[in-house]
């Protein structure tokens, strides 16, 4: 494992390091290796047969993957539509991978689910004047992410901050999308929190993973 995340964390800084520098091919050229990175970390000592959490969550970073590597080989509206086709895929797959373990997230605690509506409806709202057409599929993102970071807080904490992380990340891009926002190294803070998200989920996963398989019975 410890090898696992050394590399993570290698590839990880270079990546960030080509962000903040402005570097594309470097950007470019590691962004491509870093969901194989996180992959690594999740299957290090994780021996086969895998539980279905991991099984999935696996899915969902080859999901992931190819919305970093696949819209390179279009433009314009097509390569941002490619993106988020992708990656509404891989939050469909988690909400998948976590709804097991729905019984302990904060469905519990509708009052709780409050900050992640609202999240969500503002991050439509303030897109809406510029989404045009997109609209509608930025809606659709919004609420499976919405609800992934729901079920992400069935796991613990980690993985519920984690979902978080995600879900601030990923409006970093549609608020730079349709004009509302942009950070100076904009892509530096977009994919250091992504990195961050994914790896502080699949860390909760593996910790879940260890404690064996809990998610028979009435998470079902």
């Amino acid at each position: 494992m410890r090898i696992a995340f050394g590399i993570l964390v290698a590839v990880s800084c270079v990546h960030l390091a080509g962000q903040l520098t402005g570097s594309v091919l470097v950007a470019d050229a590691t962004q491509v290796l870093l969901m194989p990175a996180v992959a690594g970390v999740l299957l290090a000592g994780n021996r086969a047969p895998r539980m279905r959490l991991v099984r999935l969550v696996l899915v969902a970073l080859l999901f992931s993957w190819l919305g970093d590597s696949a819209p390179r080989i279009t433009a314009g509206d097509t390569s941002f539509l490619l993106m988020v086709g992708l990656f509404l895929i891989a939050q469909v797959v988690y909400v998948a991978a976590l709804w097991p373990y729905r019984h302990t997230s904060l469905l519990r605690r509708p009052a709780a689910l409050v900050p992640y509506g609202a999240a969500g409806i503002v991050i439509v709202v303030l897109c809406a004047p510029q989404a045009g057409a997109l609209l509608p599929a930025v809606a659709v993102y919004a609420a499976a992410i919405v609800a992934m970071a729901v079920l992400a807080t069935g796991l613990g904490r980690l993985a519920g901050t984690g979902a978080v992380v995600f879900v601030a990340s990923d409006a970093l891009i549609a608020l730079d999308a349709f004009g509302v926002m942009t950070l100076p190294g904009q892509g530096f803070w977009v994919m250091s929190s992504y990195i961050t998200a994914q790896t502080l989920l699949i860390m909760a996963v593996r910790r879940r993973a260890r404690q064996g398989p809990t998610e028979q019975g009435p998470a079902r």
